[in-house]
């Protein structure tokens, strides 16, 4: 800019700048009346320029400026970025391409006199719904015997964002996305897990003591637990070791210059809601561009856990010596007493039973269970592109597609358990516990399957993603959110 403003031509009334990397605060000293006192269009689009304030003061100065374009800059970044210029800039038609209405000059009047008290920073706001085509792999598990393991999946959306040193880091303390952590090999687990396990039988559940909001990532993608008591600091154990360690897949990690933050676990539905959404606060505009340009990796991650009693079951040993007549008799008598006793407890009623079955299935679960480091697998990852919202775009919302992975054999075996539990509760109705007709569609069920393999278009791995830059509607909002 130095060496162009050396011999300006007097009368230019168009100067395009824009990619040329022009960074710094001086560079708005270049842009003055001083230099084009007749210019009438400025480009300054896609360069860095991060002072909003500075760059505003100059071109202020431009008596003839109607068009004007600093959109892809760091400074339009902030939310109240659009208001703050057309206030200062009153002679101004038109702003990124984007004509300034009569009413944006009313509802952000006043704006530009207090550019002082705002605060130069940037929000996005980052929403995950619906996550749908997991397949339910836990059908394929055996159902777990008396020595486990009891198998928990749990599913979540990881993605990376720019790390802010100035603004996040302090505002969050250093901690990140909300997440839950598996409990380190040898940990008992709390009594609801265990209800959780043995009833689910192989069924996905939250397995695993929550840790605070924003718990960083780092540790859950290595799959690492805390080191036993037995490894030491010898160099030769820690290689050997680091050998026996399996491959920490890539995509579970975050790229760089970016912090990965993830949902909470949720078990497996048809379509899992995360229910996701976290706001982003930086001040170091420059990393923030070149990350939306770069755009942000989104993947889906499935985590398995395996749990093992800590105290194995006692077995049952039968001695193969035969009884004799009176043992039995004395077994027969026995016998009879207990159903004179269970008729009697049965008078009292069905609730009093169900109590009963319900405490001796508990009586039979394994009062610890300890926890294997989690299993994790990336279900499906791919990059979402964030530039337009350097473009002037507001929000950037897709349904990330990540293809077919659910396999003919799990959405069979899927199939036959629905309709095994629509079967169930027909039969129910048909007992006489209810005087309404069966519904049309279990009905339906019965001549789908003969269809299913015809008809079968088995459902894409998506996820719901938004990310939404925070602009300002008015000057009254400007400074009641962004007033330092």
């Amino acid at each position: 800019m130095e060496c162009l403003c050396a011999h300006p031509p007097p009368r230019l009334q168009h100067l395009g700048l824009g990619h040329n990397k022009l960074l710094g605060p001086l560079e708005s000293l270049y842009v003055t009346a001083d230099h084009w006192p007749n210019l009438v269009s400025l480009d300054l689009s896609f360069n860095d320029l991060t002072d909003l304030q500075g760059m505003i003061a100059s071109l202020s100065t431009l008596q003839h400026l109607r068009l004007l374009v600093l959109q892809g800059n760091p400074l339009g970044l902030v939310p109240y970025y659009r208001g703050f210029t057309i206030d200062s800039l009153s002679r101004l038609c038109v702003l990124d391409d984007i004509t300034v209405s009569p009413s944006e000059k009313y509802q952000f009047r006043g704006l530009s006199h207090h550019g002082d008290l705002l605060a130069c920073e940037a929000q996005l706001v980052v929403t995950i719904g619906n996550v749908k085509g997991v397949p339910d792999t836990s059908i394929l598990d055996p159902d777990p015997g008396p020595q486990g393991p009891f198998i928990s999946y749990s599913y979540y959306v990881t993605y990376g964002f720019v790390e802010d040193e100035e603004g996040e880091g302090s505002k969050y303390g250093g901690v990140l996305a909300e997440t839950v952590e598996p409990a380190p090999r040898g940990e008992p687990l709390g009594q609801d897990v265990r209800e959780e396990l043995s009833e689910g039988h192989g069924e996905s559940v939250e397995s695993g003591p929550s840790t605070p909001s924003g718990q960083r990532e780092d540790s859950l993608a290595s799959g690492a637990s805390a080191p036993p008591p037995w490894v030491t600091d010898s160099a030769e154990e820690l290689e050997a070791l680091a050998k026996l360690r399996p491959r920490v897949d890539p995509r579970l990690g975050p790229s760089a210059g970016t912090v990965l933050f993830s949902t909470t676990r949720k078990p497996w539905t048809d379509v899992i809601p995360c229910n996701y959404e976290m706001q982003h606060s930086l001040r170091d505009l420059v990393p923030l561009k070149a990350f939306l340009l770069a755009g942000t990796t989104v993947t889906i991650v499935e985590e398995k856990i395996l749990s093992w009693p800590l105290v194995p079951p006692p077995v049952d040993i039968v001695s193969p010596a035969k009884k004799g007549k009176g043992e039995k008799d004395k077994k027969g008598k026995k016998d009879k007493d207990k159903e004179k006793d269970g008729n009697d407890k049965a008078g009292k009623g069905d609730k009093g039973t169900a109590k009963e079955q319900k405490a001796s299935k508990k009586k039979e679960l394994p009062k610890e269970l300890r926890q294997d480091p989690p299993i994790l697998r990336v279900l499906g990852s791919g990059l979402l592109a964030l530039e337009p919202l350097l473009a002037g775009e507001s929000l950037v919302s897709s349904v990330c597609n990540f293809g077919v992975i659910r396999t003919p054999e799990i959405d069979r075996l899927m199939f036959l358990r629905d309709l095994k539990k629509n079967k169930r509760a027909k039969n129910v109705l048909e007992a006489g516990k209810s005087k309404t007709k069966v519904p049309a569609s279990l009905e339906k069920k019965k001549s789908a399957f003969a269809i299913y393999e015809s008809d079968y278009q088995p459902q894409p791995l998506t996820v719901e993603v938004q990310i939404q830059l925070n602009q300002c509607r008015s000057a009254e909002e400007a400074l009641r959110d962004f007033s330092l």
